[in-house]
Parts: C-alpha cells; structure tokens; sequence
C-alpha cells in the first residue's frame, strides 16, 4: 500500500460524519422509500451501513466471511437507527485504530486482506451510500471532495485482488452495481465516480 493509505481511520470518520448528517435528515415517513439501490428502501439502506460497519469490526476480530455473509442483512438498526449507527461508526474506528488492526489479515467475502485495505474498501462504500441516502431523500447529494478524490484516485488500488471490483471488466456485478451508459462528458470527479461505481447523477451534479 503506498503513502495514499495513510491517515485511514480519520478518512473513515469523516466518511461516516457524511453519512450521519443525512441519515438525521430523515423523516418517519421516508423510511420507506425507495434508493437508488433498487433493492433497499432507506430503512435497509441504513441498516445495511450499520451492519457493514459491525461486520468490518467482526472481520477484525476473528470473523470469518461466512460470518459477514451470514449476517450482512439481520437487523441492527433495533428503534434507534441514527444511535445504532453512530455506536457503529464509533466501534469500528476504535478496532481499526488499535495496533497492529491495519496490518491484520482477514477473511473478508472478496478474498483474504489486510486491514488497511479492507478499511480502504469501507471508506469507498461508506460515501457511496452517502450519495444513495441524499437521492432518496431528496437532500444536497454533494459528498466530501477530498474523500471523492481519494476514492477516485486510488480506486484501482483499494480494490487489488479481490474476487470482484468495480474497475473490473470481468467483475459478475453480485457486489458492485454496473454502471450505465457513458459518463457524461466533462463530467465533475464526484459524477465520474459515482458512475463507475453503477450510479447515474444527474447532469451537472
């Protein structure tokens, strides 16, 4: 990993303070509408960063991929989704900053990696769903630049050797959404990205 891999579990907390302020956004009754990612209303969405972020600390704690898999949908939201995902955040920052978690070898569903890597893959996830969440609920979907650039700068890298990739051809799509189309010329970097990540902002955002 080079030097762009550094400064990780401050990135990833500043992934998870944009996602925060749109999930307090939501009002009761947009719990159920629909995301860009078809198969999640804003309830599931939720629930399934709350329950990454609890999976990535299992990783880190000896948990095995079939353990990720086998609880990537199970309820943890509870009646306090905004609590339940700040305590998330908060748990998992905590694991990937003690020693040594960085340089750990997991078992993760895409293939074994180390920390630092698996971390990167969160912070890409984490500001990915951030832009769902403002779509379905019809807020300022402006995500973070520095992060943007990061993630599109070294998106190659975060995702090395794993079974599947958003940058790669031959990626089956079970994971990672595909993108549509062309991405619109001179397309902003945030456009950009969330193209090749399988979304489609409208034009000019």
């Amino acid at each position: 990993m080079n030097d762009a891999f550094e400064g990780l579990v401050d990135r990833y907390l500043v992934a998870g303070t944009g996602f925060e302020k749109k999930l307090r956004a939501v009002r009761p009754e947009q719990w159920c509408w629909p995301t860009p990612c078809t198969e999640w209303n804003v309830r599931q969405l939720v629930n399934h960063m709350v329950r990454g972020n609890l999976n990535y600390t299992l990783l880190l704690r000896g948990g095995s991929a079939a353990d990720f898999l086998r609880l990537r949908d199970a309820d943890a939201l509870g009646t306090d989704p905004v609590g339940a995902y700040t305590r998330s955040v908060q748990e998992c920052a905590g694991a990937f900053g003690e020693p040594g978690a960085l340089e750990r070898t997991l078992d993760y569903p895409l293939g074994q990696v180390c920390g630092r890597q698996a971390l990167a893959v969160r912070i890409t996830d984490s500001t990915v769903h951030t832009w769902d969440l403002a779509c379905a609920l019809g807020v300022d979907d402006t995500l973070d630049g520095d992060l943007v650039a990061w993630i599109d700068e070294n998106l190659a890298e975060i995702y090395a050797g794993l079974a599947e990739s958003p940058v790669s051809d031959g990626t089956t799509h079970r994971f990672f959404a595909a993108p549509e189309g062309r991405p619109v010329r001179d397309a902003s970097q945030q456009a950009g990205l969330l193209h090749r990540m399988g979304r489609t902002p409208a034009p000019g955002n």
